[in-house]
């Protein structure tokens, strides 16, 4: 494969992690109105450690499971924000 065929699979790569980021939204959306009805904070430190250690423990590489959690925090951040909105 050229630079050109790598280029155009990441631009549909991007298009998958693009829906599924959203669905992910969604997920957090929903999550956020159940915390919301039952008084619960957004920020909850230990389900996000939670989800750290999920996600190095899945990662495949080639990126290092520091690297991947640098991801997953501002994935986590912006999930955060979402929740925090929609109050």
């Amino acid at each position: 494969m050229d630079i050109s065929d790598w280029r155009k699979k990441i631009d549909e790569l991007d298009e998958q992690i693009v829906r599924l980021i959203s669905q992910r939204a969604e997920a957090a959306q929903a999550i956020g109105e159940l915390k919301r009805t039952a008084n619960l904070p957004v920020y909850e430190p230990q389900r996000e450690q939670h989800v750290f250690d999920h996600v190095r423990k899945a990662n495949p590489g080639p990126l290092a499971d520091t690297e991947i959690q640098h991801v997953y925090e501002r994935v986590i951040d912006v999930m955060r924000t979402l929740q925090r909105r929609d109050r």
